[in-house]
Parts: C-alpha cells; sequence; structure tokens
C-alpha cells in the first residue's frame, strides 16, 4: 500500500470539494441548522407549558375546587384558562381549535365535604375532554392532573378515590394515532418527492447541457416546466393512493376521502414542485443538490407539525412554524380527512394554493435554459 498515493488521492477530493462553493457551503450550512433546529426544539424541554381549558361550575360558598385549580397551577407545567360556565363545551372547542378541557362539576364540593363524614361513600368525576390527534401531549396533561388528584384523594380520604377523572374524546369515532399521523406523513412525502425530484432533475439536465439545446424543439419553457409538475403530480397522487391504501390493510385506518383531499394534494405538488425548481435554479452541482435540498425540507419537516406537536416547541418555534407551507398543507389534511371541518381545511387549501401560485410564478419566471 503505497501512502503517497493515498494521500494523493486525498489532496485531490479536498481540492474538488474546496472548489466545489456549492457543496463546501451545504456541507458546513446543514449540520449547523440540524444542531439549531433540534436545539431550538428541545433545549426548553424542561420549561415547557401545557395549556389547560377549565369550566369550573362548582359555585358553593365553599369552593373547594380553586384549591384543585391552584394545586394544578402550582405544578409549574400548567397554564389554567377559564372557560364561562355558559359554554357548550363541544362547541366552545370546536370553534377555538381547543385540543383538551377539564370540566369541574357543581357537586365538586359539596361532595368532598360529605365525603369526611363516617361511613357514607360519595364519589366526584372531573370530566377531561380532549383531542385525539394531541395524543402523546394530552398523555402528559392527563398525567399532571392524575398526579393531582390522587395527592388530593390521599389529603382527603387517605387514599380512597373520591375524585375520579371520566376521559372523553371530542372527536366522534374510532380513531388511533396513526389516523392524524397519516396526513402529515402524506404532506412530508409529498414535499419530499417533488423538491428532490425537481433539484435533481434540473442540476443534471442542466449540468449535461441538455436545458440549453431545448431551445431549438418546439416546446416552449412554460410548457416543459408545466409538463414537469404533472409528472410530480402524478408521483404525489402514486405516493398517497399507497399511503393511504398501506394504512387501511394493515392498520385499519379510517380516513374521508373528499374533494378537499383531491384539491390540497394538487395544491401541495404544485407548491413543492415549484420551489423545488426555484432551489435548482441557484444549486450548479448535483454534490451539492440533496443538500440544498434538505436545508429546505428538514426545517419543514420537524417544524411543521408532521412529527412533533408545536405544543412542544417553544412559543418561538410556533409562531415560525405558522409560516411554514407545510404546516399549512398537514393541517388541510387533517381538517378534511380526520377532523371534516370542511371551513377549516377550506381556510388551510386557499393558503396552500396561494403558496402554490407564487412558487409556481417564480418558478417560471426563474428557471432558464439558458446559463447566465
Amino acid at each position: 500500500m503505497m501512502l503517497d498515493k493515498i494521500l494523493a488521492s486525498f489532496i485531490s477530493d479536498l481540492k474538488t470539494f474546496y472548489r466545489s462553493k456549492g457543496t463546501l457551503f451545504w456541507t458546513l450550512a446543514f449540520p449547523v441548522m440540524l444542531i439549531l433546529i433540534f436545539g431550538a426544539i428541545f433545549s426548553g424541554v424542561g420549561d415547557i407549558e401545557y395549556e389547560l381549558h377549565v369550566q369550573n361550575l362548582d359555585d358553593s360558598e365553599q369552593s373547594l375546587s380553586h384549591q384543585f385549580i391552584q394545586a394544578l397551577e402550582n405544578t409549574g407545567v400548567i397554564k389554567i384558562v377559564n372557560v364561562s360556565k355558559d359554554a357548550d363545551i363541544d362547541s366552545y372547542m370546536d370553534e377555538n381549535d381547543i385540543k383538551r378541557l377539564l370540566v369541574i362539576p357543581g357537586n365538586y364540593s359539596e361532595t368532598i365535604i360529605a365525603s369526611q363524614y363516617p361511613n357514607v361513600t360519595v364519589s366526584v368525576n372531573l370530566s377531561f375532554h380532549y383531542d385525539q390527534s394531541e395524543q402523546q401531549t394530552n398523555q402528559v396533561v392527563k398525567n399532571i392532573i392524575s398526579n393531582v388528584v390522587r395527592s388530593m384523594n390521599m389529603g382527603i380520604s387517605g387514599g380512597t378515590e373520591i375524585i375520579g377523572i371520566e376521559d372523553i374524546e371530542t372527536i366522534s369515532g374510532e380513531f388511533s394515532f396513526i389516523d392524524f399521523f397519516l396526513p402529515g406523513m402524506i404532506g412530508f412525502t409529498i414535499m419530499q418527492t417533488c423538491i428532490y425530484g425537481s433539484i435533481e432533475r434540473n442540476t443534471r439536465l442542466r449540468k449535461d447541457g441538455i436545458l440549453r439545446k431545448l431551445l431549438t424543439t418546439p416546446i416552449t419553457r412554460s410548457e416543459w416546466i408545466l409538463s414537469k409538475m404533472l409528472f410530480q403530480l402524478f408521483l404525489s397522487f402514486l405516493s398517497a393512493f399507497l399511503i393511504i391504501m398501506v394504512g387501511i390493510l394493515v392498520y385499519g385506518l379510517s380516513i374521508h376521502i373528499n374533494l378537499l383531499v383531491i384539491i390540497l394534494i394538487v395544491a401541495t405538488s404544485f407548491l413543492f414542485t415549484g420551489l423545488g425548481m426555484l432551489i435548482g435554479r441557484f444549486v450548479r452541482d448535483e454534490e451539492s443538490a440533496g443538500m440544498a435540498g434538505g436545508a429546505i425540507t428538514f426545517p419543514m419537516m420537524f417544524l411543521a407539525g408532521t412529527f412533533f406537536p408545536l405544543e412542544q416547541m417553544p412559543e418561538f418555534l410556533q409562531t415560525f412554524a405558522k409560516i411554514l407551507p407545510l404546516y399549512y398543507v398537514n393541517e388541510g389534511l387533517r381538517n378534511a380527512m380526520i377532523y371534516l371541518k370542511t371551513d377549516d381545511a377550506l381556510f388551510h387549501s386557499i393558503v396552500v394554493l396561494i403558496f402554490a401560485s407564487v412558487f409556481f410564478i417564480a418558478g417560471l419566471l426563474l428557471t432558464k435554459w439558458k446559463e447566465d
């Protein structure tokens, strides 16, 4: 083994790496972006505060319910939002997009006082209304409430269950976590397919000189771009179909396919294909194409609510997530396929269509067949 030849080959690769400014930039920028993103998400995990809406119907003179609410706040993890006694729970949660709400019944204090007398067996249930889509965060909040209830029972009766918790799902039907995870996976898969497909194709065609040669053909630039977008649309529907079919056959998914779902898939495909073409316009070599795509897709993948509930992130990241196109894709698909909230699905569909129009027009204007 000749060390001088190994060293010469290594130096050659090093020079090639250095001369490719795009590869150099993305190789250095990508790991920095990853640590910044995950650091921002998880650095404040211990400081996360979960919002819990509480409707307190206990209005007796000795309202012991306030002690219970105070005990929840003293955990340092629960932020209480008071709900009017006159509010209809289902309507309130639906209209305000509330994920969890606790109802303290009117006989709460009366029951606890009655439990102090000998030979009296009484109990009272708190009603915990929750949205099944927030399985992870709701389980955390439920555990906190259960711990406070357990502590209260120990103080009242030495451990006998005087205070209980009744779970009430806010969405009718039998849904599992995978039902809510699937729409995010469809949006994420379409994003990956369209962005990477567009970047890789445009970079390769430019490098091989094929884009320049298209000037000699009858097809116009807009016709060529639209044809590529239609191909990506075909791949998007194929990917969505496969995800849905596997989900139904393997996991027994319960979802709804309607016009808004179709519109969202079409708009999402055009959106991310246009974005991929924009990125490909500024990427000069295939080596840096993948990293450039990753720099765009990774932040959206982790910050747009595909895998992590937004509530687990710091507030500034939650705000940032709501300017990402994938956030509106995910929420639109969930409302159309799971919640069947037509108004919310329509709103998110309109936002996605606006993003799609902007990126399509920008891709059309900036994609060139001539080199600068």
